[in-house]
């Protein structure tokens, strides 16, 4: 192999770190089942994936994400050098240019997608890409408000879905407010991890202008809340074998929050951010549990082709 095509390789690579491509599959297939098992129960899993409407959603979202995270590298270039090195090291194989590029390119590409949808799903969708940007640029860096802000861009794709189906019903919404509370104290712990570069590149957040203490107390506060919306579900609402799911969680987030008020390391708050990724993730396979039969009943579909 020559130089120039290690050289592309490299840059591939530089370029799938920046969007993450990583979350990306993740991000697919829970819109796909939170449509089957949750917000078109209703309606044949079949008639569901071969929905092309629902294939452009998916789509547009997944773009709108990667494009996401090129803007939040490109504003946050040099909080990243301190907080994550190895990773900017590589990203910085492409070229800011570059990246913007395809920034536009991939908002150009959502843009088409969602026009083709219809038009209401384009001025969803451009101002979700608008949102983004407007957070990278100006919100982040402001405390609580920034935390919020992104914790809603992260759910907004699952809202996409709710417009479409036109489907508000009230287990749903605490599925939702479940979610919102995970992706919320990860985002106060990601500002635990992120000390040194956020005081350096003049970002607000609790930590810095009120603490460490005050910031555990807050998520501690946030991690008792995520009880409300587990028990409705577990106790209110027919979610099958997915109260295992919630009933984990319970254990789990106690021991996070023991584990909380022992960290005081840039390496325990780490640990305590890919223990919520783990979390949130294994939430996303566990909607399967809702319905295992329909899983079943695809396996042998599968099966029977080969």
């Amino acid at each position: 192999m020559n130089r120039k095509s290690k050289l592309l390789i490299m840059k591939i690579v530089s370029l799938f770190s920046v969007v993450r491509g990583y979350n990306i599959p993740i991000i697919i297939l829970a819109q796909y089942l939170s449509a089957i098992f949750i917000l078109a129960p209703e309606k044949k899993p079949i008639h569901v994936i071969l929905d092309i409407n629902l294939l452009l959603i998916v789509l547009a979202t997944a773009l709108t994400i990667a494009s996401g995270y090129i803007i939040n590298s490109f504003y946050d270039s040099k909080k990243d050098l301190i907080n994550r090195p190895n990773k900017s090291i590589l990203d910085r194989l492409v070229s800011q240019q570059t990246k913007l590029r395809v920034y536009f390119a991939l908002n150009f590409t959502v843009a088409f997608f969602a026009f083709l949808i219809s038009f209401r799903a384009f001025l969803f969708f451009s101002v979700y890409i608008f949102l983004i940007w407007f957070y990278s640029h100006k919100v982040k860096k402001f405390v609580i408000i920034g935390n919020l802000m992104a914790t809603l861009m992260a759910i907004l794709p699952f809202f996409a879905l709710l417009l479409y189906y036109k489907n508000f019903y009230e287990v749903i919404i605490c599925h939702a407010t479940f979610l919102f509370l995970l992706l919320l104290i990860r985002e106060m712990i990601k500002d635990l991890e992120n000390i040194k570069g956020d005081l350096a590149n003049d970002y607000k957040t609790i930590p810095i202008l009120h603490g460490e203490l005050t910031s555990k107390k807050i998520i501690t506060f946030l991690t008792l809340l995520t009880v409300f919306p587990v028990y409705l579900l577990i106790e209110k609402f027919e979610i099958g074998n997915m109260d295992l799911y919630f009933y984990s969680c319970l254990l789990f987030l106690l021991l996070f929050l023991l584990k909380l008020w022992k960290s005081n390391f840039k390496e325990h708050y780490l640990l305590l951010h890919n223990l919520l990724k783990f979390l949130i993730v294994s939430g996303v396979f566990s909607i399967i549990l809702i319905n295992p039969s329909i899983v079943v009943y695809f396996w042998h579909k599968i099966v029977s082709l080969f």
